[in-house]
């Protein structure tokens, strides 16, 4: 049931939120306002416009027959919200690095989904902007990923040296297209 009403957001993921604006994206110009966490071993970031808020890890009911991307549900003040394991989406291995409850809750804005919708990640790390020169689009031709918007550069201090520090920019809307309306 629950995974049926999942599929049937796909519908809401049309033409007009089916991409975020340039402006947003950063495609144009400005500067890229994202929000990044922890899969894995590897740092990840979404456009900030498509987040709603970022919660600590609560109780996840599990759904039986649910698709193997659908963790569970919760309920989040009185509202379902629908969570989505996005290291299986993305395919990338639990190594065990985590306990679950150490892990958070990136609710995404319900407008982009047309429900309440939630994606877990290891970690939340931070919001941060860029500059658009510091997001590579060249290294987004990998096989055709439309999942990957860009990687960002992130340019840090570490032991007294400069060093470069890479996020894979991600698209969650194409994410939750693809997954939504059955790839």
């Amino acid at each position: 049931m629950i995974a049926r009403d999942v599929r049937e957001e796909a519908g809401s993921l049309n033409a007009g939120a089916e991409v975020a604006s340039d402006v947003q994206r950063g495609v144009v110009g400005g500067p890229v306002q994202v929000v990044e966490f922890l899969l894995g071993r590897e740092y990840f970031a979404i456009d900030l416009f498509d987040v709603r808020e970022v919660v600590e890890y609560t109780h996840i009911t599990h759904l039986p027959s649910a698709p193997e991307y659908i963790r569970g549900i919760i309920d989040l003040r009185g509202e379902i919200t629908t969570i989505i394991d996005l290291k299986t989406t993305l395919h990338i291995e639990d190594q065990g690095e985590r306990d679950e409850k150490e892990k958070r809750i990136i609710v995404l804005d319900p407008r982009i989904t047309g429900k309440k919708i939630g994606i877990m990640v290891d970690d939340v790390r931070s919001v941060s902007t860029f500059a658009r020169d510091q997001v590579d689009d060249a290294a987004t031709v990998n096989g055709g990923n439309t999942h990957i918007i860009g990687i960002i550069k992130k340019k840090q201090a570490v032991r007294g040296r400069d060093e470069t520090e890479l996020i894979i920019w991600i698209d969650i809307r194409q994410i939750l297209k693809d997954i939504l309306v059955g790839r």
